[in-house]
């Protein structure tokens, strides 16, 4: 077994930056919000409120401190949430920026959560821990307090870098590529990516931030909102792994195209995680055969099951125990985004079984649970080592000489 063990660290330290798709294959991933997962040191630890939508304290400096019960859970890569400068000003409708997503200049970090210096550290910490990391990116949209922006504060400051504003007609695909996300309180201006400059520019900017902070792979956030044909491009400036949010039902073809080399390596598996909900929350349909159909399906339509990203919670989404009132449901649900193919994704606080509804009380801080290893975390850790040893093994097979024989 040292042997096995021996070799498998040997092959990780040796793909620790910019990973490709293959070398994210079979890894699994621990999803958080920065605010949320980790205080400082000395920090109240009595004052986070979710339902008031603002800061509460957690930077990239206490991520970096408190990693070993993302480690000790078997996880190798963290994926957190958007790191460049977001909106300053007053609080707005919906609260303050906690969550990252409200982009005002990609070209700065956001200070709320530390230093570059600080960013840095914590990605070679966990490559230190042979860990990838995964980082939350905006690239559709700013976001602004009205329809009719000052676009000066921005990294793309001149207005023909944008659409026209126009609210989106959902089902048409053009408006929802082409017009405005958000409402008319906070408004999301909508990048023009088929813009030359803009390109350019977005080619520019990912590179640079990829190589300085040492970038595994990227979470992008609203993918289906960019025209297909920008994707590849991008992806190729940034040299890593891309997953991409595709926002969906249980349909399998509307996600599926976004997969493949005429757009991203990745997308979330929304059609699995709405056939898990059909099938396991209780009360619920209890249908297993719609869960079976959509597996069988996607093995026929998807570029590659195998990099899919299978998940149970995310920040957009009600937590499972706000939908299911029984904890096996969890656990049944949770090994089959661990056993089927694709890469396994668990949102901070599903291992503690939190159970807020949607945003933003789904943006608990995980701090309150005093990171206790509950049967969930306990759960995770064994599929998680089940996981390890079938991508060991598969790496093994793969390298060693056909007559070598493996003895476990």
């Amino acid at each position: 077994m040292m042997f096995l063990l021996t070799v498998f660290l040997i092959h990780s330290s040796s793909i620790v930056s910019a990973a490709t798709a293959e070398q994210w294959r079979g890894r699994s991933i621990y999803q958080l919000i920065t605010d949320r997962y980790a205080l400082p040191e000395g920090a109240a630890t009595d004052t986070c409120d979710p339902g008031a939508q603002t800061w509460c304290g957690g930077t990239w400096n206490s991520i970096r401190n408190n990693l070993d019960y993302i480690q000790n859970a078997g996880f190798t890569a963290v994926w957190i949430s958007p790191v460049n400068q977001n909106y300053e000003g007053p609080r707005t409708a919906y609260g303050d920026p906690y969550h990252g997503y409200w982009i005002a200049d990609v070209s700065k970090t956001n200070d709320q959560f530390g230093t570059s210096d600080d960013l840095k550290s914590l990605s070679a910490e966990l490559h230190r821990r042979n860990m990838y990391l995964m980082i939350d990116i905006v690239v559709n949209n700013v976001m602004a307090t009205s329809t009719t922006p000052d676009y000066s504060s921005y990294f793309f400051s001149d207005k023909s870098y944008y659409h026209p504003y126009c609210p989106v007609d959902w089902g048409n695909t053009t408006s929802e590529e082409n017009c405005w996300l958000g409402d008319q309180k906070v408004a999301l201006p909508d990048l023009d990516t088929r813009n030359a400059a803009v390109i350019k520019h977005y080619g520019e900017w990912i590179q640079n931030l990829v190589q300085e902070y040492s970038i595994d792979g990227l979470r992008i956030d609203a993918a289906k909102h960019v025209q297909m044909d920008f994707w590849p491009t991008f992806c190729a400036k940034a040299g890593v792994f891309c997953m991409g949010e595709v926002f969906g039902d249980n349909s399998i073809e509307p996600v599926a195209h976004y997969q493949g080399p005429q757009s991203l390596d990745s997308v979330l598996n929304y059609p699995f995680y709405s056939g898990l909900v059909e099938a396991f929350t209780i009360p619920g349909p209890n249908n297993i055969t719609a869960l079976v159909q959509i597996i069988e399906e996607s093995k026929q339509k998807f570029a590659d099951t195998g990099l899919l990203g299978n998940f149970l919670e995310n920040q957009d989404l009600p937590r499972w125990h706000n939908q299911s009132v029984d904890p096996q449901s969890l656990y049944n649900a949770m090994v089959l985004t661990f056993l089927m193919d694709g890469i396994p994704i668990v949102y901070y606080g599903q291992e503690q079984g939190f159970s807020g509804d949607s945003d933003p009380y789904n943006r608990e801080p995980l701090w309150t649970s005093n990171y206790e290893k509950t049967p969930a975390y306990e759960l995770i850790s064994a599929l998680n080592k089940v996981n390890a040893y079938s991508r060991l093994l598969s790496t093994l097979t793969t390298n060693l000489e056909p007559s070598f024989e493996i003895f476990l």
